[in-house]
């Protein structure tokens, strides 16, 4: 369904939905003999499957609105093969009687996905599309998976997920080491599995809770972790996450191309001498007296499983136009990429343009400067809650680039003037700002990060950048377990997890070759 409506949309992106509803090709939906029944009725499953795709696509609630808009619109009704528009108790009947729970979820996702598309193609969409399916736990589909079984089947791919990721670290640290080099990463998996905990206090600990007959002293374990460069541990985690992406696109529901968004977090503020590490432990992003390390990622949003795929340091100097080329290079050699998302602190027309000259599309929110409160100050006096305007934005020697601004009144907002406005920059149609919304799961994603990185109070900035690239990988493993244990459970992948992080972590440690 997917493939057949963004071929469609692209075909023709001007056409009105409800020509893509009576045009659209059912070989994809499989109507099983019973939906034939024997009987009476001048309907086809597949004219009735057209009139309640329409339904849901207007988000209409009762049969007898759909009954009345084909009535208003006779060309619509002939083009659907109607010979006469059915009545809304035939409707309900066959909505509640010929289709069967699989039918009836299916009218909902081709319907939610031709929404997506199409305003991501600029065309005129009736509602607002849900970007997530459904949860459809009131129908008889059986019960839920039990906590039991859930558990159970985590601890099989978890297992299988950590051999595929893990073996991608190395300490080098030459023949003939007894403490096997595995202890170490388990010792760095523990620390995230407890919140705030250093690796001396973790250390002893994991004497304790490991297994092993010898474990890393939490000296030693840190000495190892400071003897790699901050590229080394780059491309061990670039690897480490390559060897996870072909794990999880051996589903179907792994879409292997789309959305990335760019950002840049920051540890808690440091509040130490930092002297010797100023070009490190750097400003806060808000511009604050605080001083803080940071730290710059981007991920997979959207429809697809939401994995870190790089991360990297941020120093004095860096520049945020050499992040984003970084970071998008990484993307784009592990995953095929379309649209690009990030914060308004990346709003430089200089970075703009480089995506365009990737060829990607992006939006980006745009900082509000003298002409753009201006705007919105007119937009408020007309009571107009979204404006487009295109802008040329001056790259220098009478060089532009060429974007759409796109004004948007904040629903519910505190403000009473020019604030309630948004302005947001891209380079396509206006339907992809609906897709904005997806960067949200990037900050969610920083909150369980943090969760996993182990606390410490050393300045050393190859092992602070380590702490934070592990987490990124735990956090990568457990939603990619999440997605496989929600295939092989329900056939279906929820953005919303049915595991939780500590038991992935807790199966990582105990199940897999680092525990």
């Amino acid at each position: 369904m997917r493939v057949v409506a963004e071929a469609w949309f692209k075909r023709d992106e001007h056409e009105a939905i409800e020509s893509f509803v009576h045009s659209l090709p059912l070989a994809y939906v499989r109507f099983d003999a019973h939906d034939y029944y024997a009987g009476s009725t001048s309907y086809e499953m597949e004219t009735l499957f057209r009139l309640f795709l329409l339904k849901e696509i207007y988000g209409w609630d009762h049969e007898t609105a759909l009954v009345e808009y084909l009535i208003q619109h006779p060309n619509l009704s002939e083009q659907m093969g109607l010979k006469s528009v059915p009545n809304q108790s035939t409707l309900w009947r066959s909505w509640h009687q010929r289709f069967t729970d699989n039918l009836r979820d299916t009218v909902e996702t081709a319907a939610r996905t031709i929404l997506i598309k199409a305003q991501n193609a600029g065309v005129a969409v009736p509602r607002e599309p849900e970007r997530q399916s459904r949860n459809h736990g009131d129908r008889s589909k059986g019960p839920d998976p039990s906590d039991q079984t859930v558990l159970k089947q985590a601890e099989t791919v978890t297992e299988h997920v950590g051999h595929v990721a893990f073996p991608a670290f190395s300490l080098d640290r030459g023949e003939g080491c007894e403490i096997h080099e595995n202890a170490y990463w388990a010792l760095q998996t523990y620390l995230g599995l407890r919140e705030n905990l250093a690796v001396n206090e973790g250390a002893r600990s994991f004497i304790h809770e490991s297994n092993r007959e010898r474990t890393p002293l939490g000296h030693a374990h840190r000495e190892h972790i400071r003897d790699l460069s901050i590229e080394q541990i780059r491309e061990m985690y670039r690897q480490a996450v390559g060897r996870l992406l072909d794990r999880v696109t051996e589903t179907e529901e792994f879409f292997r191309a789309g959305i990335v968004a760019i950002d840049i977090t920051e540890s808690d503020p440091f509040t130490g001498d930092r002297v010797g590490h100023e070009d490190e432990i750097i400003g806060t992003k808000e511009k604050t007296d605080e001083y803080a390390y940071q730290w710059a990622t981007v991920q997979l949003v959207g429809n697809a499983v939401p994995i870190v795929l790089d991360a990297r340091p941020v120093r004095k100097g860096d520049t945020r136009k050499e992040i984003v080329e970084d970071l998008l290079d990484s993307a784009e050699a592990a995953v095929h990429v379309d649209n690009v998302l990030m914060d308004r602190e990346f709003d430089s027309q200089h970075i703009l343009e480089m995506l365009s000259q990737r060829g990607l599309s992006y939006v980006v929110p745009k900082r509000m400067q003298t002409s753009e409160k201006a705007q919105a100050k007119r937009l408020l006096k007309k009571g107009k809650d979204r404006y487009e305007t295109d802008r040329k934005l001056h790259l220098g020697d009478n060089e532009w680039h060429s974007t759409t601004l796109i004004y948007r009144r904040k629903e519910n907002s505190e403000h009473t003037d020019h604030r309630q406005y948004s302005v947001f920059m891209t380079n396509r149609k206006s339907g992809l700002l609906s897709e904005y919304g997806y960067r949200w799961e990037i900050e969610s994603g920083y909150k369980s990060i943090k969760r996993f990185m182990g606390a410490t109070t050393s300045k050393h900035f190859g092992l602070r950048f380590f702490y934070f690239a592990f987490a990124c990988l735990l956090y990568s493993v457990w939603r990619a377990v999440d997605l496989l244990v929600q295939v092989q459970l329900t056939g279906e992948y929820e953005h919303s997890p049915i595991i939780t992080a500590d038991n992935t972590l807790t199966l990582v440690k105990k199940e897999t070759g680092i525990g």
